[in-house]
């Protein structure tokens, strides 16, 4: 007979009563997984969002620079110098927000990882720190929760940032555009009863 299978059929085989505690232990330790793999997904969107805006931010400072070196007191310079400070203002908003949500969520992903650690360790010593996961999972949830709010006050402002600049450049566009264009303008906005995007404030 083969050593081999004489050692396999000779060794001591796990009860039922074992394997079914194994793996209700494992299944307990993959829980907080969904968490972990929610908050990773977070953290990626979030780090491309703030990559972005300081991408913006770069950008907006060539520009600063430029105009700076322009000491004409023409009206047009002046309008965007104004403008270019208020982009760039809530461009360094956004990236601040973006920064705490990133600390929020990176601390919520190390609880999440800590919980499932202490599940393991629950399980295999017997100590009583079923309480330590609790809490854990909880402290990971509200850094989500308030992270979350912190994405959607960055998303307002970024929004807002973007109807400024788009009403800028159309301001700026009213100067050099036909008549033609003008009036095809006004006319548009005659039907819904509302004034010009040229005459509306900021």
């Amino acid at each position: 007979m083969n050593p081999m299978l004489l050692l396999l059929v000779l060794a001591p085989q796990p009860s039922t009563g074992e394997l079914t505690s194994t793996l209700s232990v494992l299944s307990a330790m993959i829980t907080p997984t969904v968490l972990i793999l929610a908050c990773g997904s977070l953290i990626l969107t979030t780090s491309q969002r703030l990559t972005r805006v300081i991408d913006r931010v770069r950008e907006l400072s060539s520009e600063v620079e430029l105009l700076a070196a322009d000491t004409t007191n023409h009206e047009f310079v002046e309008e965007k110098r104004n403008a270019l400070f208020d982009f760039m203002h809530r461009a360094i908003n956004r990236a601040r927000l973006l920064q705490r949500a990133l600390t929020f969520l990176y601390v919520a992903l190390g609880t999440f990882v800590a919980t499932s650690v202490a599940i393991g360790v629950v399980a295999m010593s017997g100590l009583d720190l079923a309480l330590t996961a609790l809490i854990l999972v909880f402290v990971g949830a509200g850094l989500m929760l308030a992270a979350s709010v912190l994405l959607i006050l960055e998303s307002r402002v970024g929004l807002a940032s973007t109807y400024a600049e788009m009403d800028f450049l159309w301001r700026r566009g009213q100067h050099h555009a036909p008549p033609a264009i003008r009036e095809l303008e006004r006319s548009f906005w005659k039907l819904f009863g509302k004034k010009s995007s040229g005459s509306r404030q900021v």
